[in-house]
């Protein structure tokens, strides 16, 4: 069957679909196990959990399925953004917190060693919950951390935006790579060169990134429903990961403005911003994209995310999307509010009418 790939045996999975690994709360263990007992692989968000939030959830995770599923980290970086442009920063952020009604307050900057601390503990917790997959964004593991998690027999799955960072995924030993197409919506997995130079669209990275390394391929972007899904596995992928399409499904912990967002915005009104995060991102564009747009020398990640942290919480509470982060990939218009599982029998569903038709003509 088509579905039978070198990745849903690996995975020990039934299709070849993966709910990406969203942190900030959209990945909620009801999805992630809907999606894994619907014969996908869900995944845990769980870049901006601390250990003991990413543990209980874990465990809620195995409460609610016994099918395989993933964690996704972020990997630590060293940001060393300047004074002058935190100041700047804090200076344009002053509006928003002044119409939000948020008390001007300290924020700690975490250090790179208290993140890398963090992050340490996180794979602890991995291996002492039995996690069977872990997937990284933004880098790839140490040498040492890949050793770690293989003697711990889990699978590792690496993050890339071009055919050179899925090579240096390969040769740090982790088992399949997910290319990002420069449709997804979300943080941009660029680690190696400028996202700018990163940009490279799903079908024209899938088939080079095939014929460029030996460990499967995960194609990701713009992916909402079988279409995609075939149309991926043609190109030479061994599955596809889909994030938009997971946003708006009824297990989803987007906020409902969120949601909304998405089911609303036509193709053409998503962007590529690092106002929000300092890390270049797709979402919808909004007031506050457009008020930060002209502020140069922006601090970098993760030290802008905690600036303006305050901000997107409130105005979520406030319900004022126009001053919230609202990640979206490029395919908003196939967004739906059917469950994850409807979402995973749809796609296979489409994927065989499409064979099907396809054999007839």
């Amino acid at each position: 069957m088509w579905y039978d790939t070198p990745i849903t045996s690996k995975l020990m999975i039934t299709y070849p679909i993966i709910q990406a690994g969203m942190a900030g709360g959209v990945t909620t263990p009801e999805l992630v196990a809907s999606v894994s007992n619907a014969g996908g692989l869900g995944s845990l968000g769980a870049g901006y959990m601390t250990p003991a939030q990413m543990q209980k959830a874990i465990r809620d995770i195995k409460r609610l399925t016994t099918k395989p599923f993933a964690v996704n980290l972020f990997i630590p970086e060293d940001d060393r953004s300047s004074e002058e442009s935190i100041a700047n920063a804090q200076i344009k952020l002053q509006y928003f917190e002044a119409e939000l009604d948020i008390s001007d307050q300290e924020r700690k900057r975490k250090s790179y060693l208290e993140a890398q601390m963090d992050y340490q503990d996180k794979l602890q917790v991995i291996m002492d919950e039995g996690v069977p997959v872990c997937s990284f964004t933004f880098g790839v593991p140490s040498k040492e951390d890949v050793s770690r998690l293989k003697t711990a027999e889990m699978i590792l799955i690496g993050t890339a935006t071009t055919v050179e960072e899925a090579r240096m995924n390969e040769e740090r030993g982790l088992d399949m790579v997910v290319l990002q197409g420069m449709e997804a919506g979300g943080h941009r997995g660029t680690f190696k060169a400028d996202f700018q130079e990163a940009l490279i669209g799903i079908a024209s990275l899938i088939p080079q990134a095939v014929d460029a390394v030996s460990i499967p391929v995960i194609a990701a972007g713009g992916i909402m429903d079988g279409r995609g899904v075939l149309s991926m596995l043609a190109l030479g992928a061994d599955a596809v990961q889909m994030g938009t399409a997971f946003v708006t499904c009824q297990e989803s912990g987007a906020h409902p403005l969120h949601q909304h967002a998405i089911l609303t915005t036509k193709e053409d009104q998503t962007v590529i911003t690092s106002v929000f995060s300092g890390k270049p991102a797709r979402g919808i564009k909004n007031d506050f994209i457009t008020r930060m747009a002209g502020l140069k020398d922006l601090p970098g990640y993760p030290t802008l995310n905690t600036l303006t942290k305050d901000i997107r919480k409130q105005a979520a509470i406030a319900k004022r999307p126009e001053w919230m982060s609202l990640w979206s990939g490029q395919s908003s218009r196939l967004s739906t509010t059917k469950s994850a599982r409807e979402i995973i029998h749809d796609s296979v569903q489409q994927v065989n009418a499409i064979l099907k038709r396809l054999s007839t003509s």
